[in-house]
């Protein structure tokens, strides 16, 4: 169950660190000191809700066709890793990340979440990771197994906004450094080569 936790965890961490409009926002609010707890709660449980969907979805109404074609989806799953590390890789050695904060200030906490939903929902990549990578993947486990799995993702969301809520003022001068992007993405591709390598040897399909 540990193993299936810190999977869920360090996946879910790897999948929603890369710096993106909502992870921008999010910082922006940190650092200007509005409506921080509201705006880190709000993402997390959303990222959870997604997370959630996503396993329980895949897992009753798609059982049967993921029973049928698991190393197809093991596969997938371990390619579609492999080349986000590659991704990644390639940010790494070219300092291709960075961080910056344009979006403009909001007023009240109604338009702040008004416009993260609109950062949050209208994304097609966050039902990309969470609905169907991660739902994918949680098809490994079974039982208590999938249920500490899905918790590690659910986990890894309330730490990572919380920690770039209140943290922001730190975090923001630090990230401003392409070396610290360097380090962050070789992190995040070692992570991603290694769970990809799990569902190679989960589905058997180094024997292929």
């Amino acid at each position: 169950m540990f193993s299936a936790f810190f999977t869920g965890f360090f996946l879910g961490m790897s999948l929603i660190v890369a710096i993106g409009a909502q992870n921008a926002f999010v910082l922006r609010q940190g650092i200007i000191r509005r409506h921080v707890f509201y705006v880190a709660l709000f993402c997390a449980i959303a990222d959870s809700l997604l997370i959630i969907i996503g396993v329980t979805g895949i897992s009753i109404f798609l059982n049967s066709f993921v029973s049928e074609f698991s190393n197809v989806l093991y596969g997938i799953s371990a390619a579609w890793l492999f080349g986000y590390g590659i991704i990644r890789l390639k940010f790494a050695l070219i300092g291709n990340s960075s961080l910056e904060i344009t979006k403009p200030d909001s007023i009240n906490l109604k338009s702040t979440l008004l416009t993260l939903s609109i950062l949050t929902f209208a994304n097609p990549h966050v039902y990309l990771d969470t609905v169907l990578l991660i739902g994918s993947i949680s098809q490994q486990f079974t039982n208590e197994s999938k249920v500490a799995y899905t918790l590690g993702a659910c986990v890894s969301s309330f730490v990572f906004f919380f920690s770039i809520s209140y943290g922001s003022k730190i975090l923001s001068p630090l990230m401003k450094s392409q070396y610290s992007w360097q380090i962050l993405d070789c992190i995040i591709a070692l992570i991603m080569f290694t769970i990809a390598w799990s569902l190679i040897v989960s589905g058997n399909l180094y024997k292929f």
